[in-house]
């Protein structure tokens, strides 16, 4: 058996020859092409990726502005409905005509309110305030909208706060 300590001993001792060399200083600069290829790759992949992320953020950016327009667009909306029971048909229009304008604002920048009513109850969608016995819907249905909820492009911006129908309690009668 031969010793591995010898062996390489003994071809350190082997004089290099300038063909050797060479071919070691070929495969060397190869590598190093090879590893100066994959970085500028990876460096091109990760300005794309940054891009596309910050164009991402610049699209929710506006999010804490608009839960505090929404705020005002809710009381806004109690004010109309105020009018509307005071039966001030006049003062009922032109808030209309502003409460289209703000939505139709709002929708601009991605801003859309949500609709409910009848859909199945999601908590990654909506707040659940109350259940209400309604023996009309399947159990675990939307019957009330209580605040409006709004969504900003893909995201919930604002869940919707809402009634979820039970079952009926009934009473056995004795």
């Amino acid at each position: 058996m031969s010793d591995p300590t010898t062996t390489n001993e003994t071809n350190a001792d082997a004089p290099i020859t300038p063909g050797d060399e060479l071919a070691q200083t070929i495969r060397q600069r190869d590598e190093y092409f090879d590893q100066l290829q994959r970085t500028r790759a990876e460096f091109v992949n990760y300005q794309k990726r940054s891009k596309t992320q910050a164009d991402a953020d610049r699209g929710y950016l506006i999010g804490g502005l608009a839960l505090d327009v929404l705020a005002i667009l809710d009381n806004f909306e109690r004010a109309a409905d105020a009018a509307r029971a005071a039966n001030v048909p006049s003062i009922v229009e032109g808030l209309d005509i502003v409460h289209r304008q703000l939505l139709s604002t709002l929708g601009k920048h991605g801003i859309e309110p949500m609709v409910v009513v009848g859909e199945a109850f999601d908590p990654n969608q909506h707040e659940a305030v109350m259940q209400q016995p309604d023996a009309t819907h399947p159990e675990g249905t939307i019957v009330a909208e209580l605040a409006r909820g709004y969504k900003l492009k893909d995201r919930i911006l604002r869940p919707a706060k809402v009634a979820v129908s039970v079952m009926p309690h009934t009473h056995p009668t004795a």
